[in-house]
């Protein structure tokens, strides 16, 4: 952050939680409508994130931005930009997953201090998305534990967000120890299905990219 005539400029990290929390990161959980855009997809949505935060993406997948790393607000966004909006500004293209590492070695580092304790409700849990993400057994059970404790923690008042989250991970934990990655994901990345991911691209749940 710098000074600007005697004020302090907001900070780039601060427009990235705006545009997907709203402008209160104290609620409990934001208003509806940006529930929605988090599980939204489209050309719109796309074409928005890519006009408004293209280049920080960019940065982000650059190894850029790393003094976004020191607080929890701020590494949450730029966890954001490598695992969410990436895949909106290269949806359909490989470079969508080029942050996944990144992203999930910020979510580790992360919970070794407990950043996750230090954010809101819905904070923590896009927080711990990229453990989600990953195309790895372990990472995807330290994603159930999160949510099983964060569930455990929550006010009953959000009880179901927080359960909705913990059966979407142990979905995608039981995907990987099917098949050790993402089907869906073959198709961009040059991966060649087996006869049973095809047969599971046919009928099985997939979230996203």
């Amino acid at each position: 952050m710098f000074e600007l005539d005697g004020l302090k400029a907001r900070p780039l990290w601060q427009p990235v939680l705006e545009f997907w929390f709203g402008d209160d990161l104290t609620r409990e959980w934001p208003a509806p409508f940006f529930e929605q855009r988090w599980f939204a997809a489209g050309a719109a949505l796309d074409a928005e994130i890519d006009e408004q935060f293209g280049g920080l993406v960019d940065a982000a997948l650059y190894s850029e931005l790393v003094d976004w790393e020191s607080k929890p607000l701020s590494r949450l966004a730029l966890i954001l930009l490598l695992d969410q909006f990436s895949r909106h500004r290269y949806r359909g293209q490989a470079q969508a997953f080029a942050g996944d590492h990144r992203a999930v070695t910020l979510v580790n580092e992360g919970l070794a201090v407990g950043m996750d304790a230090r954010l809101s409700w819905a904070g923590r849990v896009f927080f711990y998305m990229p453990l989600m993400h990953a195309e790895d057994e372990d990472l995807q059970q330290r994603c159930i534990d999160c949510f099983e404790r964060a569930q455990a923690e929550a006010p009953a008042s959000i009880a179901d967000k927080l359960a909705d989250n913990l059966r979407f991970a142990r979905e995608h934990a039981q995907i990987i120890q099917t098949f050790g990655r993402f089907p869906h994901r073959n198709a961009v990345l040059g991966r060649e299905s087996t006869p049973a991911e095809v047969a599971f691209l046919e009928t099985g749940p997939r979230y996203g990219q």
